[in-house]
């Protein structure tokens, strides 16, 4: 069913630009996110901005944005690349928001929230792998980057081995691959020992630009 295709990335796209991140940012604080922090919309940055508790709303809905358009794309059809496709379109519309002028986030959370949907046993085996990765390192940008790393190395692994389809190696070896490009910035940082661990980084933009002259 070729028409299975556009209709999962027009819904996975929608979908992934609802902008959760802003909308909880101006509900809890009455603040747009991207005005502080990273200027991103996702978990990391309201955590840093809002709160663990007024983020945790973000966390959730991120991921169900991704685990959404997999069980959509699983009604309507059996084809694993369908799944591939929403997916992909539900982290770019996160990064990309159609209803936030295009400025999201970075796409870590809704892209393990399509993982999640794919294959709940691996994304849930990964969980404590990256909460220990946070917890030794103290910076949510190395869990995203080598959980990204990792993710796509298992799911290839069990590709290959016949356990997993390959359309879901595919994925996420772009989502993996769209998370690394989008936190370059933060390689950067992380190299100059500039990086702000979490809970930390939370100012106002113009504050952190003055502050860094």
């Amino acid at each position: 069913m070729w028409w299975a295709f556009p209709v999962i990335a027009v819904i996975g796209y929608l979908l992934g630009s609802v902008p959760t991140g802003l909308i909880v940012g101006r509900l809890a604080r009455g603040i747009d996110i991207r005005d502080y922090g990273s200027g991103k919309t996702g978990f990391t940055n309201a955590l840093r901005t809002i709160g663990l508790r007024a983020s945790l709303p973000v966390l959730v809905a991120d991921l169900a944005k991704g685990t959404l358009t997999v069980v959509i794309a699983r009604l309507l059809s059996g084809n694993a690349y369908v799944q591939t496709v929403g997916g992909l379109a539900a982290v770019a519309g996160h990064d990309w928001p159609v209803f936030a002028g295009f400025r999201g986030g970075r796409g870590v959370t809704t892209s393990f929230g399509v993982l999640l949907g794919m294959n709940p046993l691996v994304g849930l085996a990964l969980i404590p792998v990256g909460i220990a990765i946070a917890f030794v390192t103290r910076y949510m940008s190395v869990m995203s980057i080598s959980g990204a790393v990792l993710a796509t190395g298992v799911l290839v692994g069990l590709a290959a081995a016949g356990v997993l389809p390959a359309a879901y190696a595919v994925y996420a070896g772009l989502a993996g691959a769209l998370v690394i490009v989008l936190h370059r910035e933060n390689i950067q940082r992380l190299l100059a020992g500039t990086e702000p661990k979490i809970g930390r980084g939370g100012e106002r933009r113009a504050e952190r630009a003055r502050g860094s002259l």
